[in-house]
């Protein structure tokens, strides 16, 4: 299938698909494109879609981005999932250490230039990761923001150059929550102390009370997206 090709039957699924169920996006996802695999961050809509691939297709690739700088929360929510579906994420790490990173860029990238030390350990790492598949499959939400407003269920990432699946476009935080507590997933325990949106450490603060659930991540600058999905 070429990219014309893909294209046109990408419109037509993202139409027939608007109003499926996660489960339904996913079961096209992987029999259209064996050769496909999720993106965990270990957020509330991700560990969803971990559920959710046991059920349909437990044999597809999950990865994560090693950033080296997670909350400790956060490898233990990894540790808990592994140990309960009896599965192995794929560690996918940047090529510079946090030591070689500071002896190259200065200490503290993340203060000084936000969008390079993204660049370097997520961007890079996921630009790595996806040339070996034909597809992909996220848990970004259309109301999580502005930039992800118009994410359809199914749409081509030109960006990675492979097809992208959005399982929970459509979903809201009252469907993710429901459907956790319905079904006992184990979730980011950081998420019942104010933390909406789960990013590196030092990226990443509470929300407070009235703000926009995405108002911890990258706080007091104009940075909103770490580059994956824009």
């Amino acid at each position: 299938m070429n990219l014309l090709e893909k294209e046109k039957w990408i419109e037509v699924q993202a139409a027939e698909l608007e109003h499926a169920s996660a489960e339904e996006v996913i079961r096209v996802a992987v029999e259209k494109f064996p050769n496909i695999t999720f993106a965990c961050s270990f957020g509330a809509e991700d560990v969803v879609l971990v559920d959710i691939l046991q059920k349909v297709s437990p044999s597809t690739d999950i990865f994560y981005l090693d950033t080296d700088f997670h909350f400790k929360e956060t490898y233990e929510t990894k540790d808990r999932l592994e140990s309960k579906y009896g599965i192995q994420f794929v560690r996918v790490s940047p090529k510079l250490t946090p030591e070689e990173q500071e002896a190259r860029h200065g200490a503290e990238l993340w203060k000084s230039d936000p969008n390079q030390c993204c660049n370097i350990r997520k961007v890079e790492p996921l630009t790595r990761i996806l040339s070996q598949y034909d597809g992909w499959i996220t848990g970004i939400r259309r109301d999580q923001a502005p930039t992800r407003a118009n994410a359809k269920k199914v749409e081509y990432d030109h960006k990675f150059g492979l097809v992208k699946f959005n399982p929970m476009a459509d979903w809201t935080s009252d469907d993710v929550w429901t459907y956790i507590r319905e079904n006992q997933v184990l979730y980011n325990p950081l998420h019942d102390r104010n933390y909406p949106s789960i990013g590196c450490e030092y990226c990443t603060r509470q929300v407070q009370p009235g703000e926009d659930p995405r108002a911890g991540r990258w706080s007091g600058s104009e940075k909103t997206e770490c580059g994956l999905h824009q």
